[in-house]
């Protein structure tokens, strides 16, 4: 059956729905503390918030990895390879969590002194980091169950998932924190026991998932007989593919390390104009990551749907996914940017009741609005190259516009001062679409000769 946009719409509203669920547990965070808590708690999680959210980033490509090897896995009809990207990536996972537990106390070191907050609040962060370390190992297997439950198409039961965790996080943090007045080191400990209890539910739902799958490549009748080969263990030890995994997470790592460095870069020079400016450059970037919540969701489509054309050899699948999810993504960015471009000015004051803070950020709106309008390209374009595994390009694409960045943000500052640094923000983001684009067409080309060669 071809594919519908009423398709690529039914696989993207459960992601956006499962991204928006992520602020919501900060907001609950933040209200259980502010409320119940001392200034020390609120401090503490808002350190530990921006170092946990830092290190998983790093490891981020458990997520988009995996669901590259897993897409086309699909595509190419190959359920044990199926079954393999994910174990490595849950092996991995596992590895990089107890690593993470092992050198808590150089975590906790480092960005201390990066934040230096006062004694305080240092002291109560210490507490809060020893407490959620724990549950890493846990949250890293979440990331690869959520590249695998993308991979398969299965975004339902990624939100699912998503939702149990919040919504469990958000009554222990109640619970710990509130009921039994443990501060911040109660939500930290309610986030690390979600997180071990979701990792259950979630290995569970994927476990039914690819045991169904691998009966109906099997044609086998009873369920409760799983043979020893639905655990691929001559896949698990093949060099080769553990190679080309690492070698593309390495790439993966490497272009989120940059991105995260970018969206830094531009909170610190927005720092050099005073606190109202940063202060309004902060509430537009979480009107910008609103908006990436509907962006996200077409690029994840599109990494299922690329990744599995891919695997299928399949150049005209590849083609209509790619134009489809494009297309849908385009129109979501017109209505998203036309939204902050026109509302932005009556959604700052719900978001700050300074009225110099809303007078910076009324000035820049029409930048922020610019910036989703164009944002869209490189967000389906890495979706397109995470689900075939082109990492080596992405990483180049990040390399190249995060210094451009860099260094373009310095000489329009001096000459446009704000709007210079907002200019230079968007040329960012178009870059990485432009050199992604530059690379489209080979990546388009080898699809087409595989499809070619399987028909001689």
């Amino acid at each position: 059956m071809a594919l519908r946009y009423r398709d690529i719409l039914q696989k993207a509203w459960p992601v956006v729905l499962a991204n928006a669920s992520v602020p919501l547990l900060g907001l609950s965070d933040t209200a259980v503390i502010g409320n119940l808590g001392s200034l020390s708690d609120l401090g503490a999680i808002a350190f530990g918030a921006v170092v946990f959210s830092f290190v998983y980033w790093g490891f981020g490509f458990l997520r988009m990895g995996t669901t590259g090897f897993v897409a086309q896995a699909v595509g190419a009809r190959d359920e044990i390879e199926v079954r393999a990207a994910f174990l490595r990536a849950m092996l991995m996972a596992v590895l990089i969590g107890l690593v993470l537990i092992l050198v808590q106390s150089l975590i906790a070191r480092v960005s201390l002194s990066l934040l230096q907050g006062s004694t305080a609040v240092e002291a109560t962060t210490l507490d809060y980091i020893a407490a959620r370390i724990w549950g890493a190992p846990a949250a890293l297997v979440l990331f690869a169950i959520s590249g695998c439950l993308i991979g398969l198409g299965m975004n339902k039961t990624l939100l699912l998932v998503q939702l149990v965790l919040n919504s469990l996080n958000i009554v222990l943090d109640i619970l710990f924190a509130g009921y039994w007045g443990m501060g911040a080191q109660g939500i930290a400990l309610g986030t690390a026991v979600a997180e071990w209890t979701t990792v259950l539910l979630g290995l569970c739902l994927l476990y039914r998932a690819l045991r169904l799958r691998w009966v109906r490549t099997h044609f086998a009748v009873n369920l409760e007989l799983i043979p020893s080969s639905f655990i691929p263990m001559t896949r698990l030890r093949d060099k080769t593919r553990w190679r080309q995994t690492l070698t593309a997470n390495g790439d993966i790592m490497i272009r989120t390390l940059l991105l995260v460095a970018s969206f830094a870069w531009f909170v610190r020079q927005s720092a050099q104009f005073g606190d109202d400016v940063l202060a309004a450059n902060h509430i537009l970037l979480q009107l910008i990551s609103f908006s990436a919540f509907f962006l996200d969701a077409f690029a994840y489509v599109a990494e299922a749907l690329v990744g599995e054309a891919a695997g299928a050899k399949d150049a005209s699948a590849f083609d209509v996914a790619v134009l489809k999810s494009t297309q849908l993504a385009g129109l979501s960015a017109l209505v998203l940017a036309a939204g902050i471009f026109f509302a932005g000015d009556h959604m700052v004051p719900l978001l700050s009741q300074h009225e110099a803070v809303r007078q910076a950020a009324a000035a820049s709106v029409p930048f922020a609005a610019l910036y989703v309008a164009l944002a869209f390209a490189a967000f389906q374009l890495d979706g397109i190259f995470i689900g075939t595994t082109r990492t080596r390009e992405m990483r180049n694409a990040s390399v190249v516009s995060a210094l451009v960045f860099f260094v373009l943000s310095l000489l329009l500052i001096d000459l446009w001062q704000l709007a210079g640094l907002w200019m230079a923000f968007i040329v960012f983001v178009v870059l990485r679409a432009l050199c992604l684009g530059w690379y489209l067409p080979a990546l388009r080309r080898s699809i087409a000769v595989d499809t070619a060669t399987d028909r001689d």
